[in-house]
């Protein structure tokens, strides 16, 4: 597998030994966006930051990279899809611009027979079809939605760059009165509820709505309390030019990683990279310094784990935290769901209900079952996946971003793209994933043949990740995208000051959010600031 992500103005890795004799402010287990967000704050407040990379490259799950053998020069991201979630605040913070492409239209829901909905900005022909397609009555829920979505994006935005409060004190503090019952209900219930408020009469748009944003990377269906969460938090883009949509970032997920380590190595910061840390040396009850694998002891006032929290945990030490927090982080504990299949096609595929290009292959196309049997087929495959079994007909979503991003495809005009799949079981009931895994790779293809008949011939080669591979080629214990499931929000989250003094997180895991947001690195990063303010190393 060859690296996109190339960087000649990034320093070379700094050698072991010389990391060794250094002192440092701040140590960063990990380079993924959180941990190079936290090391170009603490840079720039002139802080000498190291960031310890297990891997050879950097980037977490936000990497472009070239994983075709049969496509060798195509570029794809393989881990993250789509950027939305960054705010516009903490790009102005950290004085960054990122290129973006906006996806308008920026859904397709497409159907195995005529009917088919595309939605973007304009919104004569988002109602025409609608009323065309669905019935009034969706038309009016669809606009209550997106002006109840609106209002609460802007209200709790603020609570994003800042340490979390209890849902309870965030509605009070941030939401306005009229809607702060329901933003408590959406964030402790289900998206199902939440949806149900609005009175869609169609199944298909409220399972749609459901698949996008209430299931993705969650272990939770449509009644699962906290889904809700999940929901709100992947409705909260605000990226200008976006009109609350998630958006591309120009020559793959890489490109944000490798922005922000260009940026980080300006500020002075120093990267080790396949360096992979075994331990978490504390000492008088505080973290004291990182042991590599290979034996080197980097000592550091600050330590600030990008590592997902269980993962932290295991190299602190379960001793080190007291029980409470120790049944704390695993009453949070959730299996990795999600499945992967990056392809390379040799062309566009053809939708049977909508054969002409009328901007389909830019926005998420959700493959749902036919509306008669939609919610029962998404309650089914939660269930087969609850059971280790793999579910006939999983929540997909297909992107095929080279039609935006033209870096995206290669010379010979193969272009990139990608089945995200939700629920499929960690460990399989009765077999094993690497029996399996080519098998349900044709399955979901062929589904992809139901709604445009001949996509499986287009496919040139793939790249096939099931959530142990995911936790393999990540780095994310059981393969779960979000580290701690995003059905806990707010301080019901992993805190950015451990129990621990000195040690500190900013992974996916803590608040706002998993994703690719990078807030978690901002305040985590603060946090070591004011702490080595009030208290500066002797």
């Amino acid at each position: 597998m060859v690296p996109a992500d190339s960087a000649p103005w990034l320093a070379p890795s700094l050698p072991e030994q010389d990391a060794a004799r250094r002192s440092w402010d701040v140590l960063i287990v990990g380079a993924g966006h959180n941990g190079l967000v936290a090391g170009l704050v603490a840079a720039r407040a002139g802080l000498q930051v190291l960031i310890v990379e297990a891997s050879s490259q950097i980037g977490g799950a936000a990497r472009t990279e070239r994983p075709f053998a049969l496509a060798p020069q195509l570029p794809t991201s393989t881990g993250a899809y789509l950027v939305g979630l960054i705010q516009p605040e903490l790009l102005q913070q950290l004085q960054l611009e990122l290129p973006l492409i906006r996806r308008d239209p920026h859904y397709f829901l497409p159907t195995t027979g005529s009917r088919y909905l595309l939605i973007g900005s304009d919104q004569a022909a988002l109602a025409a079809q609608l009323r065309r397609f669905f019935s009034e009555q969706d038309y009016q829920a669809q606009r209550a939605l997106d002006a109840e979505l609106a209002a609460l994006r802007e209200d709790i935005a603020p609570s994003w760059l800042t340490e979390p409060l209890s849902i309870e004190d965030t509605a009070e503090r941030y939401v306005r009165p009229a809607l702060r019952q329901a933003f408590i209900a959406l964030c402790r219930g289900s998206v199902g509820a939440y949806l149900d408020r609005f009175g869609f009469q169609s199944p298909l748009l409220r399972a749609m709505y459901a698949v996008t944003d209430g299931f993705s990377g969650l272990f939770g269906g449509m009644d699962t309390p906290g889904s809700g969460m999940n929901f709100l938090i992947h409705n909260m883009c605000r990226l200008k030019g976006s009109g609350g949509t998630w958006m591309l970032c120009r020559g793959g997920m890489g490109t944000i990683t490798q922005t922000l380590a260009r940026a980080y190595s300006e500020a002075g910061g120093q990267l080790l990279l396949g360096s992979p840390v075994a331990q978490i040396e504390c000492s008088a009850g505080q973290a004291r310094a990182l042991l590599l694998e290979s034996g080197t002891r980097l000592a550091g006032h600050a330590i600030v784990g990008n590592c997902d929290p269980f993962r932290l945990r295991a190299l602190v030490g379960a001793q080190h935290f007291s029980p409470e927090i120790n049944i704390w982080l695993d009453t949070r504990r959730r299996p990795g769901s999600t499945f992967k299949l990056n392809l390379a096609l040799s062309g566009l595929p053809r939708f049977r209900c909508l054969p002409e290009d009328r901007g389909q292959f830019g926005p998420t196309i959700h493959l749902l079952p036919d509306e008669e049997h939609v919610l029962d087929e998404l309650e089914a495959a939660f269930a087969a996946a609850q059971r280790g079994e793999l579910p006939d007909f999983p929540s997909i979503e297909w992107y095929v971003h080279s039609t935006l991003d033209p870096s995206l495809s290669d010379a010979q005009g193969r272009i990139s793209a990608a089945l995200f799949v939700q629920w499929v079981p960690e460990q399989l009931a009765s077999s094993d994933w690497e029996s399996q895994v080519e098998r349900y790779s044709d399955h979901l293809l062929s589904i992809c043949d139901r709604f445009a008949p001949g996509t499986s011939a287009l496919v040139v080669d793939r790249m096939a990740l099931h959530p142990g591979r995911i936790a393999q080629h990540f780095g994310m214990t059981s393969g779960h995208i979000h580290h701690i499931d995003n059905s806990f929000g707010f301080s019901d989250r992993f805190p950015h000051r451990t129990p621990i003094p000195r040690l500190y997180s900013c992974s996916a895991g803590t608040h706002p959010a998993g994703s690719v947001i990078g807030s978690a690195g901002y305040i985590a990063a603060h946090c070591v600031l004011r702490d080595l303010a009030a208290q500066p190393p002797s």
